[in-house]
């Protein structure tokens, strides 16, 4: 009985995997032609927000150590 139930969950298991399906990704900037609108080609993220946040952390990581590394002489 134990075999026949993990049989019959694993096939319905993989029958729902199966047909499951992500959405297609959006046409590259909303249908118009590259260069043909304003956004450019590869979309509009914002790069230098991660960027900078992450820049200002690691320096005030590193000026962190060097300041315990003063204190600890």
């Amino acid at each position: 009985m134990k075999t026949l139930r993990r049989i019959i969950t694993a096939a319905a298991f993989i029958f729902i995997i199966g047909n499951l399906s992500a959405q297609s990704p959006p046409h590259p900037n909303g249908g118009v032609a590259p260069g043909g609108s304003n956004t450019p080609v590869g979309g509009g993220a914002p790069l230098f927000g991660g960027m900078g946040i992450l820049l200002i952390l690691a320096s005030g990581y590193g000026l962190k150590k060097i300041y315990d590394a003063r204190v600890k002489l």
